[in-house]
C-alpha cells in the first residue's frame, strides 16, 4: 500500500488478490487503461442486438445533442469491470450483486477508460469457508479524470489457502531448464 495516499495497484500483489488481501477503506487504482475504438462500439452494440443508431450510425448521431456517436453504456460498464479484475476479482468464484449503477458523463470513441475501486465491506462466506465476500464501489474515469460511471459490486473471492481455487496452468511434461546451462 502506498503510505502517502493509501492506494494500491495489482502490480504490488502479483496475480490478483485473495480475500485476506482486502481492507475496508482500501482504494485500488487499477493499473490499465483502455481506449475505446469505433469497432469496439459498433461491434458490441450490434452483437448485443442494441438497435439504437446513436451507437453505430455517424449520420444519425450528428443530429443528436452530442453531435457524434455515444459509446454504448453496457460496453463502458463491461470495460470498467474488466479493468478492475486484476485487483478485485481475479480470484473470484462468483459475482453476487450489482447495485447503484450510475452513468454520470458521456463517453465517446477515442476516449480512454480507467477505473478505481474503494473496498466498502468484507465478510466471511457463511456457506463456503474457503471464500469471503468483498463489496466495492467502482468508478470509471475518462482520460481527463471525469467520472463517467459508478457502481457497487459484491463478489465471492477465494481465500489464499482455498482448496477450491481452480488451477488453469497445465503441469509441464518437460522441465524448461533441461539441457540449458543457466548462468547468472
Amino acid at each position: 500500500m502506498n503510505e502517502t495516499d493509501g492506494t494500491t495497484t495489482a502490480s504490488g500483489i502479483g496475480s490478483g488478490r485473495h480475500f485476506e488481501d482486502f481492507e475496508v477503506g482500501q482504494l485500488l487504482e487499477h493499473p490499465l487503461g483502455r481506449t475505446i475504438t469505433d469497432a469496439d462500439n459498433a461491434w458490441f452494440t450490434l452483437l448485443t442486438m442494441n438497435t439504437n443508431q446513436l451507437h453505430f450510425n455517424d449520420h444519425y448521431s450528428e443530429t443528436s445533442p452530442f453531435g457524434k456517436p455515444l459509446v454504448n453504456s453496457t460496453l463502458s460498464l463491461s470495460i470498467v469491470v474488466g479493468l478492475s479484475v486484476s485487483d478485485v476479482s481475479q480470484h473470484a468464484m462468483a459475482n453476487l450483486a450489482w447495485k447503484n449503477i450510475e452513468l454520470t458523463h458521456p463517453l465517446f470513441v477515442g476516449d480512454t477508460l480507467y477505473a478505481r475501486s474503494l473496498v466498502l465491506g468484507l465478510r466471511e462466506s457463511a456457506s463456503r469457508p474457503y471464500a469471503g465476500i468483498v463489496t466495492t464501489r467502482t468508478q470509471g474515469l475518462n482520460q481527463h479524470g471525469d467520472v463517467i460511471m459508478t457502481f457497487e459490486r459484491s463478489v465471492m473471492v477465494h481465500k489464499r489457502d482455498s482448496d477450491q481455487l481452480p488451477r488453469s496452468f497445465p503441469v509441464a511434461k518437460a522441465d524448461i531448464r533441461a539441457d540449458i546451462d543457466v548462468r547468472s
